[in-house]
């Protein structure tokens, strides 16, 4: 497996890099400053790209197996992640590559009463700008002639552990007994690279929790 990895300098993105290099993968993490991100890992190159200029999309993916896009835009960029995945759609197309999986967005997930998570009143104001992104990115993928898969996390993931055991669903946000959603960012990462290197939801959306 030859992953062409986006947002690798990002927590989520070095969590995914750790676990594919972990399986004996290859990867190569685009990033716009080389100089930045100088790790040297058995099975990592690095180059500098653009993932908001879909000729610099074309160039770094040409060759590799699948894109994974961990991008993830600074705070008052969030629409940015629009324009990202247009340019993802348009350079991935051109390259010749297929596969494309994408971190996604927990605010589009419905919840028990069938309302978005971003639309309930408990749902974080200041999240909001990045949640709608998320949202217009998601409809990007969904309407692109790609083999895409977009993997929306728990409304709470952050930095833990590996367990390898979560629950994983499509559309729905899955609480555990106690009412909350929650992942690590080391299991959100397996559940990636698991769906990269035995593809189950091609053409959808899917969410893992506890």
């Amino acid at each position: 497996m030859n992953i062409a990895l986006y947002g690798a300098t990002g927590t989520i993105g070095q969590a995914i890099l750790d676990e594919a290099l972990g399986r004996k993968m290859t990867v190569t993490a685009i990033v716009r400053n080389r100089f930045k991100f100088n790790e040297k890992r058995e099975g990592l190159t690095i180059v500098e790209g653009d993932i908001l200029k879909p000729e610099s999309v074309a160039e770094a993916v040409k060759g590799h197996d699948v894109v994974i896009s961990a991008y993830g835009p600074e705070f008052g960029k969030e629409e940015e992640l629009v324009e990202a995945a247009r340019s993802l759609v348009e350079g991935i197309r051109n390259s010749g590559v297929q596969r494309l999986l994408v971190v996604g967005g927990a605010g589009s997930l419905l919840t028990d009463s069938g309302v978005p998570l971003m639309e309930t009143p408990e749902f974080p104001e200041e999240v909001r700008p990045l949640a709608l992104a998320h949202r217009d990115a998601f409809h990007i993928y969904e309407e692109s002639d790609l083999d895409w898969t977009y993997l929306s996390p728990a409304a709470t993931i952050e930095p833990g552990r590996r367990t390898g055991n979560f629950r994983i669903g499509t559309d729905r946000l899955i609480l555990d007994e106690a009412g909350q959603s929650r992942i690590s960012v080391e299991d959100y990462a397996a559940a990636m690279v698991d769906e990269a290197d035995d593809p189950y939801f091609s053409g959808s959306r899917f969410t893992v929790a506890y």
